[in-house]
């Protein structure tokens, strides 16, 4: 299995490159900006880089599923699926904030088999297989040993209804700053993801996620010896839009720190 699960991560490597260049070539000019909510934006490169990948897994695996961010996807007769977000962090680049990624996972029968994220102005590949371990750049990576919240770098983000919904996420952000080390905001869940699997966090937790915002972040983390769980500890589901993500060592101070906003008590 592990076998056509490197094929099949291969072609999204070369589907996240394509994209890549596509991202490259737009970011620093004004991009064509569209509005899906009050601060939930769409460019015209985020459809472009989509077509580009959808193009090209379609034409790979013409039986494949796709679903994809912007809607560009097709949907195939077989089990396998593709999850894709071809510009995670959308609001980054319109502003030429340098952190962004494209995200690639593909599914079969309930199972995360490979993924791919891709960080186009580092040139770095995040990529992973099931049972096959974790790297970075062809590098074996693990996540941190980290085994205090108070020494722990954590990372977040907020939902595009914060303005509107009292679920902000606000109030998990201040239990939190006054807990661990530190706790950053990057707006890329991809990349907050892969940085857990890489060591360079220790923690994520956000909600209101879609599948590709997290579907090869959650392998990433897996593989590289993390633990990923929803906020009561209990198996992610990837159309929840809840999870936690950390070394394992922090997991459980981290769903205490979650559940202190149902018990109503403060830092």
């Amino acid at each position: 299995m592990i076998s056509a699960d490197r094929e099949h991560c291969e072609a999204a490597r070369v589907a996240a490159k394509e994209a890549g260049r596509i991202l490259m070539e737009g970011f620093g000019r004004r991009p064509q900006v569209y509005y899906k909510g009050r601060i939930n934006l769409v460019t015209d490169v985020d459809r472009r880089s989509e077509a580009a990948i959808v193009d090209f897994l379609h034409r790979r695996f013409p039986d494949h599923t796709i679903l994809s961010e912007e809607g560009q996807g097709h949907a195939g007769k077989g089990e396998a699926r593709w999850i894709v977000d071809p510009l995670d962090g959308t609001t980054n680049y319109a502003h030429g904030f340098p952190i962004f990624s494209v995200s690639i996972a593909l599914e079969q029968r309930g199972e995360i088999r490979c993924a791919v994220v891709y960080d186009p102005l580092r040139e770095e590949w995040f990529t992973a297989l099931r049972g096959g371990g974790a790297w970075l750049n062809e590098e074996p990576i693990h996540v941190s040993d980290t085994d205090r919240m108070t020494e722990a770098l954590l990372a977040t983000g907020f939902p595009y209804d914060v303005k509107e919904s009292p679920e902000n996420n606000l109030n998990h952000f201040q239990n939190f700053m006054v807990r661990a080390q530190a706790v950053r905001r990057p707006g890329v869940a991809s990349i907050d993801l892969a940085y857990v699997a890489a060591g360079r966090l220790d923690g994520f937790w956000e909600f209101k996620l879609k599948p590709w915002d997290i579907a090869a972040g959650v392998l990433l983390v897996s593989e590289a010896g993390g633990t990923v769980t929803d906020f009561r500890g209990g198996p992610l589901d990837l159309f929840r839009a809840e999870i936690v993500a950390s070394n394992g060592l922090i997991h459980h101070a981290m769903l205490q720190v979650l559940a202190l906003a149902d018990s109503d008590t403060g830092p």
